[in-house]
């Protein structure tokens, strides 16, 4: 007879909306393998606890999970096993205990679902502790370059797009500029896709520059034309004109993203006289009910990753290219970095539409 394989399945780094879409695919998919499936708590931090924390994931506890936002399972996007922080403030290398963890589970492989990072370290795991490992792609900035499409990005830009037709509304009311700072990272595919879907007359991403005297000379120009309202939309990386990014350090020691979005509307407002409100979305964008074309992503990636396994393939992670679930080598997946092509639709479409996206010309000339 054939042995059952069991399969380790983990979410990794920042949450998002669809990861559970994956889980439940795993799950579903796997019963026409006899496969069985093991959700690990936590990430990493779960293969390194003591005893091991997963469980036997069935077609009960994955019952009705696609809808929900979050995971399931839990995740870290801190606690490096390479460099793990421990109480006494010293750095030590535990990623021994996580490859200890994944064998005492038994496990014939594992399903990792992670960003660039999160990927990039459970590589070196499986690489080190001779673990075969199949990766599913999630970030909310979509930067990663081997796929199209990463989960939870598109749930992260309908939310996004929600909050700018609100703030639209206000707009209107009240004769005001209202700025809209979402997340991102370094990438600005968020910004640029909810400003074009929300109708923002400024979209201000990280891969072009911008100069401030054009931003207000645009939104002065509104207003002399009649419209008593505009909307911007800016994404969390955007420098300042003088090149400074704009973080902040909270009471971890962490350096984190955000407050751009504040500096430009008080620059707008002294520069012009104009009143700005200023709303920084943060972690809204992550915790959604994930979006249909999330949900339709988890499970197609879910049920390549299970069909990746029964074939033996690993090293491998499942992508979303021309409208297809495709595999690349995981090394290959994480080294291709993708920002918002300056030369692409969405730019050019936003230049169509009249929206200010940048000095532009500064980057093709």
């Amino acid at each position: 007879m054939t042995k059952t394989k069991r399969i380790g399945i983990l979410t990794s780094g920042g949450d998002c909306g669809g990861l559970n879409a994956v889980i439940r695919a795993v799950v579903r998919r796997a019963r026409d393998y006899d496969m069985e499936i093991y959700g690990i708590k936590g990430a990493t931090q779960g293969l390194m606890n003591r005893p091991v924390e997963a469980e036997l994931l069935d077609m009960k506890k994955v019952s009705g999970i696609l809808r929900y936002g979050g995971t399931i399972l839990g995740t870290v996007n801190k606690g490096n096993p390479f460099a793990y922080p421990m109480p006494d403030g010293s750095i030590v290398d535990r990623a021994e205990e996580v490859i200890d963890g994944y064998h005492k589970l038994g496990l014939d492989a594992l399903i990792g679902i992670g960003g660039d990072g999160s990927l990039a370290i459970l590589r070196r795991l499986a690489q080190q502790g001779n673990m075969n490992l199949v990766a599913v792609p999630k970030t909310i900035d979509n930067d990663l370059g081997a796929t199209e499409n990463s989960i939870g990005f598109n749930t992260a830009v309908t939310v996004a797009v929600e909050a700018l037709d609100r703030l639209t509304y206000t707009a209107i009311s009240h004769s005001r500029v209202m700025i809209l700072e979402v997340m991102g990272r370094d990438a600005g595919h968020i910004a640029v896709s909810a400003g074009i879907a929300g109708g923002a007359h400024v979209v201000l991403i990280p891969e072009i520059p911008y100069d401030l005297d054009e931003v207000c000379d645009r939104l002065m120009n509104r207003a002399l034309r009649g419209f008593n309202f505009s909307t911007m939309v800016v994404a969390e990386a955007v420098k300042t004109p003088t090149g400074e990014p704009v973080r902040y350090t909270n009471s971890l020691g962490q350096t984190l993203y955000g407050g751009i979005g504040q500096y430009l509307g008080d620059q707008i407002s002294s520069r012009t006289g104009m009143e700005s409100r200023v709303t920084i979305l943060g972690h809204v964008q992550r915790g959604s009910t994930p979006s249909p074309l999330d949900r339709i992503l988890g499970a197609a990636f879910g049920v390549a990753a299970v069909d990746l396994i029964s074939q033996n393939k690993y090293d491998r992670m499942v992508a979303w290219v021309n409208r297809e679930v495709i595999d690349v080598p995981i090394a290959e997946a994480i080294a291709q970095y993708s920002a918002v092509d300056i030369h692409g639709t969405l730019v050019r479409t936003a230049i169509g539409l009249g929206t200010y996206v940048g000095e532009i010309d500064q980057l093709i000339s």
